[in-house]
């Protein structure tokens, strides 16, 4: 009966693990592999990008001065607070406690709890000190978030917060005080915590925690919608950028109409977890992956800032670099580049950017039954890695990897569009952004409608496991020990009848008996 137990025990505890396990990883910080050196083919004559097409400025400024007039709030504050480098992450200043604090926080849609550095470490250039603050109130609970890379721990308590290049309100949040962390911060980076921007679902230790926008609506007037625009290396502002290699605006409490162009087309918020979306179709160079739309969700897509790259399950993954090395034949790249382990480079200006194609991402609309569609330039999926380019070389990284927890749409993504996170009416909106990179050749596009039937059954379902199943395994299990188990009792009373026959017969057949 305690063998049976035991089983039944173990059981149950990997069907919780399967069903609660979602790994993710820590805020990128790619490292320096070897670069391929790659010569521009005769003949190939790239211009340099060109600025945004008169038709196109025009449309930006005519936005911008409808926005002016239809706004009752004015956003102009918020334009252009965001700073980062290419590939660890975009920061806000917020201002903690009081006296306030200034510190760089990660913007992070992909995840829930605002946490800040609470400790002296190598990487950080100054960190809260909570001695310091005549408003920080201690909770007496601990907190540990583990990444599939990396993990932070520390303690919980609330304190005064503000954004200076924000709304105009301070508010009493949630904040964890970072005091042990494993591969989280990253060298050189410039920030200093992190703003989970998703729900209350996924916060740590679990869901009773409140997340930092869900206090700002609840103790200010601010809407209950956020928008970002994520430049890249599309932020050509005329001021230094100090450190800082890209830039952009999120706009907190609304949508800022100079910050893109054309229409805004909006998808549904699956679940208010993560920031889930359903695709529902993939093409490479307008070619059809053909795979079940369900293999696009597996086990889930969702729009995260804190995330690098466009991420895709493996299935994925390989038809994807399949279609998008054939339609780049015409240079050879080593499989390393594919994989993102090597950087290729070009010399400074002359990036083939017309050898590579444009990814296309369907989503589902708001009409169940018809899609938009969203075009990926390769001068987003091929992010620009600085630190090893020199003046004389052009180096890129591919951004688009392998998943083992569903579709991850990255900051490479983003940085094409104008995103709005309208958590108000459960949905989430693109647009093209007014800083996206491009050539004089094609440009990022956000296209619609597209008409298809039951696009909602795309989304991946997880199997549902309830008390009744566990029930039934557990006396399934029970039942096949005691087959097991039968024959072993039914040896050991042989064996002790005999013994009751025979008592002082001769003990060899001891070693008969299993040990």
């Amino acid at each position: 009966m305690a063998a049976s137990t035991l089983q039944v025990t173990c059981l149950l505890a990997c069907t919780a693990a399967c069903l609660l396990g979602n790994g993710r990883s820590a805020p990128d910080a790619s490292g320096l592999p070897l670069a391929i050196r790659v010569p521009l083919r005769q003949g190939a004559r790239p211009s340099p990008p060109p600025p945004l097409p008169h038709a196109v400025a025009a449309a930006a400024a005519s936005r911008r001065r409808r926005g002016a007039a239809a706004r009752s709030v004015s956003f102009v504050d918020m334009v252009d607070n965001l700073r980062g480098k290419s590939g660890q992450g975009y920061y806000v200043e917020m201002a903690v406690g009081s006296p306030p604090q200034k510190l760089n926080i990660l913007v992070d849609t992909g995840s829930s709890n605002f946490a800040v550095g609470a400790a002296a470490h190598p990487f950080l250039r100054r960190y809260y000190r909570r001695s310091l603050s005549s408003s920080y109130r201690d909770q007496g609970r601990s907190v540990y978030v583990p990444y599939t890379q990396g993990r932070w721990e520390g303690e919980l308590g609330t304190d005064l917060v503000s954004v200076p290049h924000g709304p105009n309100a301070s508010l009493r949040a949630n904040i964890a005080a970072i005091t042990q962390s494993d591969r989280f911060f990253i060298n050189g980076s410039n920030w200093e915590g992190i703003l989970g921007l998703a729900y209350a679902d996924i916060a740590r230790p679990d869901e009773t925690l409140e997340p930092f926008f869900d206090s700002l609506v609840r103790q200010t007037p601010v809407p209950n919608l956020f928008s970002l625009q994520l430049c890249g290396a599309g932020f050509t502002q005329n001021y230094s950028l100090g450190s800082a290699t890209v830039g952009g605006s999120m706009i907190i409490g609304g949508v800022d109409p100079s910050l893109y162009v054309g229409e805004l087309w909006y998808t549904p918020i699956r679940r208010e977890w993560y920031y889930e979306v359903i695709i529902v179709r993939i093409e490479v160079n307008g070619q059809d992956l053909n795979m079940d739309c369900k293999e696009y969700n597996y086990d889930k897509s969702i729009v995260d800032s804190g995330t690098t790259n466009l991420r895709l399950p493996r299935k994925v993954f390989q038809a994807a670099v399949k279609a998008i090395e054939a339609a780049s034949s015409t240079e050879q790249f080593p499989s390393g580049f594919w994989l993102g382990e090597q950087l290729v480079c070009w010399q400074a200006g002359t990036t083939p950017w017309h050898i590579f194609p444009v990814i296309s991402l369907y989503l589902m609309s708001e009409n169940h039954n018809q899609s938009f569609r969203i075009s990926i330039l390769p001068q987003q999926y091929l992010r620009p890695v600085e630190d090893v380019a020199s003046a004389q070389e052009d180096c890129y990284k591919f951004a688009v990897s392998q998943s083992s927890t569903g579709t991850v749409m990255g900051a490479v993504i983003m940085e094409g569009f104008y995103v709005v996170f309208d958590r108000e009416k459960k949905r989430i909106g693109f647009a093209v952004s007014t800083c996206h990179v491009h050539d004089e050749f094609r440009t990022a596009s956000v296209e619609g409608p597209f008409h298809g039937v039951d696009l909602e059954d795309c989304g991946y379902n997880i199997p549902q496991t309830d008390e009744s199943t566990l029930m039934t395994i557990a006396y399934i299990m029970a039942g096949i020990c005691a087959l097991f188990m039968l024959p072993l009792c039914l040896m050991v009373c042989q064996w002790r009848f005999a013994r009751c026959l025979h008592p002082h017969g001769d003990f060899a057949d001891d070693i008969s008996l299993l040990k």
